[in-house]
């Protein structure tokens, strides 16, 4: 902190450090956002209710799994001072950013790869170039790797980024520092399925399942190529989201209908419904239900149920969305990818599947922890 402070002008107040996890302020909805408007079916062949997936998984357990590859990117935040520039006093985020990828291995799950990013974000006008703030943070970001105390660690940070200082009446401008590192994570999960696609890794007999969410907010799409380069990247990818807002439940003429997701019965899914988001202008993703635990042994009404997406790639996806047999093919598959569980060693057990709550915890291996990092500052 005596380094950034010196560097961009600004007063160091050596304020208490901690992290945002666990504590009682915001928090991201990682896997389900608001902004949805439900459109129609997502599949070519819709069943007029809920789907029983068992005997379809029964009949593949014995094949090769559809999914070879698991991606799962998370982060951790931390306020770890205040700086004052102008006469204002802003707050110093730090945070670390995971993404971790594993790969199933004739049965076994192997460590596939690990991207680690340690960031500042600091507020504009930390900077004291108004022409090239890029090289002013990237400068910054040096010199503090180049601290003797830092060195004799082998811990480097990666990355200083500046976050927007303009905040609405009832916004917090925590929310800016850690909205920052949230869109470094995103990016580098994109970046991980790039070079998984680039090396052709993942294709249709090899599947990336990814935690979470696929509806990314990316801003760096510059034209239809390479919004296209985007979606055909995400051809074998499947988002599965442990958690999800029931408002957003909606059948296809905008009622809410979250009761038939609560009353799913064991290995059913739900039709196929599509929507676009506002996140990525004209970007269509077909979404669905799918029970994997029987809710007689479960404590909340959506335990057991997991939301699965999938980006609309081609044309005809998007004319008539998803072949509604790749649909069944990846909902039995999930439904054998749910044992064994995690019982005791995770509140989220009933919605865990294994070769995710594996990749979580492989993650988890790679993080300093709190106190190590927030003794950096």
């Amino acid at each position: 902190m005596d380094i950034i402070a010196k560097e961009t002008n600004g007063k160091s107040y050596k304020t208490y450090k901690y992290t945002y996890e666990g504590a009682d302020t915001l928090s991201f909805a990682y896997d389900d956002h608001q902004e949805i408007t439900w459109e129609r079916y997502g599949e070519n062949v819709p069943p007029e209710k809920s789907k029983n997936m068992e005997v379809y998984a029964r009949e593949i357990c014995d094949q090769k799994p559809l999914f070879s590859y698991f991606l799962d990117g998370s982060r951790h935040t931390y306020k770890v001072d205040d700086i004052a520039y102008k006469n204002k006093v802003f707050p110093v985020i730090a945070g670390q950013v995971g993404v971790s990828c594993c790969k199933r291995v004739e049965k076994e799950m192997k460590s596939y790869d690990f991207d680690r990013r340690l960031v500042i974000t600091l507020p504009k006008v930390a900077s004291q170039s108004d022409w090239n703030k890029a090289v002013f943070f990237n400068n910054l970001c040096k010199k503090i790797n180049e601290d003797s105390f830092l060195y004799s660690t082998g811990i480097k940070f990666t990355d200083i980024i500046p976050y927007s200082t303009k905040i609405d009446e009832f916004e917090r401008i925590e929310n800016k520092g850690i909205a920052v590192v949230q869109d470094l994570m995103i990016q580098r999960e994109v970046g991980m399925v790039s070079r998984l696609v680039a090396e052709n890794k993942i294709n249709s007999n090899n599947y990336l399942m990814k935690d979470g969410s696929l509806e990314y907010r990316v801003d760096n799409l510059k034209n239809d190529r390479e919004k296209r380069r985007f979606q055909n990247n995400f051809s074998y990818v499947v988002g599965v989201s442990k958690s999800f807002n029931p408002e957003n439940c909606k059948d296809k003429k905008g009622k809410n209908n979250s009761n038939m997701i609560a009353d799913l019965p064991l290995f059913h899914r739900t039709p196929v419904s599509m929507y676009s988001s506002p996140r990525l202008e004209g970007m269509k993703y077909a979404v669905w239900y799918l029970r994997i635990r029987d809710k007689k042994y479960t404590v909340n009404t959506f335990d057991g149920i997991l939301k699965i997406e999938k980006i609309l790639v081609t044309d005809e996806q998007v004319h008539k969305g998803l072949d509604s047999e790749e649909v069944d093919l990846i909902s039995a598959n999930i439904v054998n990818e749910r044992n064994p569980v995690c019982y005791g060693s995770d509140s989220r057990w009933a919605n865990h599947l294994y070769p995710i709550y594996i990749t979580e915890c492989y993650a988890k291996s790679k993080y300093l922890s709190d106190t190590m990092f927030l003794n950096l500052f």
